[in-house]
């Protein structure tokens, strides 16, 4: 099943963890794994987080400030986040299409603010900042499948296939004879889905790929996975690695 990489992070020393841990069985459909990002220690110099597209959501909670949460969502383009000094952040990362709740909540920025909405994320904030990471799945697990009753998250079989089925999947028109549609077709049904245009989405996923395997099995050329690497990921694959050491 689809693995996203994880997003780069500027700062690599014993004093900032990052932890995942999978889903129980019943959840492995829509979630890919609960995660944590903290630091152990007061830094020196403010922690840059470098997020990259994945298609995934988030729901993001903020430990420290435990009324600041919120659904996080990246489109094409990577974008860089300062976490100050000190930060405990867990997540919920869904696969690509499982959420189908409100998109105008999805923000693609910094999280500073108490959430607003009608997740129960800011109950749940609590409740977790009182575990450790290893005791927070049945607490997050219940914030999922609250989601689920209420419609905001559900398994897509659409991207289900699609991210089983990547390695085969070299174009939109792949795509589309895969799954049985149209190109028109695909086009409605993805942007419905997931919020993609298909290009968009299959861009978003060959990045990610690039990361598991080599760039030739996925474009034309270096220069095309080069060009492509930067206008999404905003550094040079050389530049990339050198700096968040993946």
């Amino acid at each position: 099943m689809y693995s996203p990489t994880p997003d780069g992070f500027s700062i690599r020393e014993p004093v900032v963890r990052y932890t995942e841990l999978s889903p129980l069985s019943d959840l492995s459909e829509v979630v890919h794994c609960f995660w944590e990002l903290r630091t152990l220690a007061p830094l020196t110099e403010d922690f840059q987080y470098h997020a990259l597209p994945d298609a995934c959501v988030n729901l993001l909670f903020n430990l420290v400030d435990t009324s600041i949460a919120g659904i996080t969502a990246l489109y094409t383009e990577a974008t860089t986040l300062n976490l100050g000094k000190t930060f405990h952040y867990v997540g919920i990362q869904l696969y690509p299409g499982a959420w189908q709740g409100d998109r105008n909540e999805l923000l693609n920025q910094y999280v500073g603010t108490p959430y607003q909405g009608a997740l129960p994320l800011v109950e749940t904030s609590p409740r977790l900042a009182a575990l450790q990471f290893s005791a927070m799945p049945p607490v997050l697990s219940e914030c999922v499948q609250w989601c689920i009753s209420k419609g905001h998250i559900r398994a897509n079989p659409i991207t289900a296939r699609i991210l089983s089925n990547l390695d085969a999947i070299r174009s939109v028109a792949d795509m589309a004879t895969l799954l049985g549609l149209s190109t028109r077709q695909l086009q409605r049904t993805l942007k419905r889905l997931t919020g993609f245009a298909p290009h968009d989405l299959l861009k978003v996923l060959r990045l990610q790929q690039s990361f598991r395997t080599h760039y030739l099995d996925l474009y034309a050329d270096q220069a095309h996975f080069n060009h492509a690497f930067r206008q999404s990921i905003g550094y040079t694959p050389t530049q990339y690695r050198k700096r968040f050491g993946v």
